[in-house]
């Protein structure tokens, strides 16, 4: 028999709430909500306001409930769920402590667009007019950082509170709700079902406006494609790679739109998003027309690519775009995009469209990579994620925590399929990588391999969540780039300050602490240990840390344009 712990580890589909009848506790109408939701897996710390909740999900047959040691550990494996399903994850914490334990990776969830649902406990609703204890309003504390949030204050709305936080967490543009359960609602008697999900419209832009884009795009003579997180969340990979390849426009992408178009095709240009490369001198301002598609504003702001405001746009997207004085479109094709893409490139079809000899970008990319990396001593960026992307399938997971890393993983990981690389852009909160890798690697189990690349101060953050992950079994990787110090303010600070100050800690011994959790620890000495080590630490069975002390002094080349890092491969612009 297939034991919750099993499923934990199996990643089995919920099967659906259980049929009741009569009265039932409220806890237990709210958790056969939950299941009636899907939900699979719920993160969390339990407490004493949250007693009947706890025990109505332990009497789920289909949900399984994940300890964790730290609440935001809980709500960043949630966001790490949400964006990999498509569906809500969902994290628990009871009141006060617990609750702003959570707000951090609810914030983080909703900037970067991640579909949650978050729960806490709450005193009864007697004790809330007054000074009582833990009390404090975690709807009206959690209302900046959520798309809808509310307090269960009846029995009654249940149901219909299940359904809307689920609802709106989803949609687009996805982010985090929130529903506060009060500990006297949740015992008392309740009736009620879960309510049934209505079927998802599929909207489409109008005919005209369709028109429009076609015609703006065969008169400009160097249109691009910005692509962002959007592509991902809407499954429409192909459907951008099809339109690619149908009209021959060349692709930029965000952060977090990596891999929607394959590093490898010639159309694809390169990741944008770092502050130092001066775009409206280089490619994109060499453009007559910019076709954004799925691009969210708040990882990578238009002031950085159009800071006159005169660049020419057509924006598809889900939503209409945000009102921003360097963001002004001239048509918006808002809809479903996979079916956007479809549309437009059928007004395309057999017609000519610009074709331009865009800089070799990728050319550059690779000599950036490959320059220095075969140095045996010290380790250099560069040459972690060209030996790291050599043993990864090209669906493998790759998670980057918050640091100067997460601007080398933007630069220069090669992504070749759609959220295989998880980022923290939008909130940029540091401490996310190593619970999402939980997430990853429990929705995953072995079928696909997992790393984090964390910086020593982002890994220890919530590096009490390597318990968890022993306890669970998990297998994934988390490389430590390791240099004592919060790297990416000591650049800024050299580069506006000529020093550094504040930034400086000592490591414990990070193999010993691999140890201490009961998990594998490695050390890689000199670079041409690094593939061997790498190797030996993705076939493993269970969690592994592998500390490397990483040459940052190569982070000057991040505020260098690829043109002057690469001369003899870049044309006059």
């Amino acid at each position: 028999m297939t034991t919750k712990s099993q499923r934990a580890t199996e990643s089995q589909p919920a099967t659906g709430s259980r049929p009741v009848t009569g009265p039932q506790p409220a806890a237990d109408l709210f958790v056969r909500c939950l299941e009636s939701e899907g939900v699979e897996f719920v993160f969390g710390i339990p407490g004493e306001e949250t007693l009947a909740v706890s025990e109505a999900l332990d009497k789920s047959e289909s949900i399984t409930f994940i300890p964790t040691r730290h609440e935001q550990g809980a709500a960043f494996m949630a966001d790490a769920y949400g964006r990999l399903t498509g569906s809500p994850g969902v994290c628990l914490a009871t009141l006060g402590p617990g609750a702003t334990n959570l707000a951090t990776g609810i914030g983080d969830a909703n900037l970067d667009n991640a579909p949650v649902v978050a729960l806490t406990g709450q005193v009864r609703l007697a004790g809330m007019h007054k000074e009582t204890h833990q009390f404090i309003d975690t709807v009206d504390m959690l209302a900046p950082m959520t798309k809808w949030n509310t307090r269960i204050h009846d029995p009654r709305m249940i149901g219909e509170a299940v359904r809307k936080a689920f609802s709106i967490a989803a949609s687009e543009k996805p982010g985090a709700t929130h529903l506060e359960l009060p500990q006297d609602v949740m015992g008392s008697p309740a009736t009620g079902r879960p309510l049934p999900h209505a079927p998802v419209a599929v909207t489409e832009p109008d005919a005209a406006a369709l028109q429009r884009a076609a015609h703006l795009i065969q008169a400009a003579n160097r249109p691009l494609i910005l692509a962002g997180n959007g592509v991902v969340r809407q499954r429409a990979s192909q459907a951008l790679r099809d339109f690619v390849r149908q009209t021959g426009l060349h692709v930029i992408t965000t952060f977090m739109g990596k891999g929607v178009v394959d590093a490898d095709d010639e159309r694809f240009l390169f990741t944008a998003g770092l502050r130092a490369q001066n775009y409206p001198k280089g490619v994109m301002g060499r453009s007559d027309l910019i076709v954004t598609v799925g691009y969210d504003m708040v990882e990578w702001p238009p002031s950085s690519w159009n800071p006159d405001g005169t660049q020419r746009i057509v924006c598809i997207d889900t939503v209409p775009p945000e009102i921003d004085a360097d963001f002004v479109s001239e048509v918006e094709l808002i809809g479903d995009l996979g079916h956007t893409l479809k549309e437009l490139g059928s007004l395309l079809w057999n017609k000519p469209t610009a074709s331009w000899e865009a800089p070799p970008y990728r050319t550059a990319f690779r000599q950036v990579l490959e320059a220095g990396a075969d140095d045996d001593s010290p380790v250099k960026p560069q040459r972690v994620l060209r030996d790291l992307r050599a043993l990864m399938a090209p669906d493998d997971l790759l998670i980057s925590d918050v640091g100067a890393h997460k601007l080398w993983v933007a630069r220069l990981w090669e992504a070749h399929e759609p959220n295989t690389v998880l980022i923290s852009n939008g909130f940029a909160a540091m401490g996310f990588a190593l619970p999402a890798a939980v997430a990853c690697a429990l929705a995953f189990r072995g079928r696909r391999k997992v790393v984090a690349v964390c910086g020593d101060g982002g890994f220890l953050m919530n590096v009490q969540e390597l318990e968890t992950a022993r306890r669970l079994g998990l297998p994934f990787v988390v490389l430590v780039w390791r240099d004592g110090a919060f790297g990416l303010i000591e650049m800024h600070q050299r580069t506006k300050y000529k020093h550094v100050s504040g930034t400086r800690f000592d490591n414990p011994d990070l193999v010993a602490l691999a140890h201490a959790f009961g998990i594998e620890g490695l050390r890689v000495q000199t670079a041409g240990e690094l593939p061997a080590i790498l190797k030996k630490a993705l076939a493993a069975r269970g969690p592994v840390i592998v500390d490397i002390p990483i040459d940052y002094s190569e982070n000057d080349k991040l505020g260098i344009d690829l043109w002057k890092l690469a001369p003899e491969v870049w044309p006059s612009l």
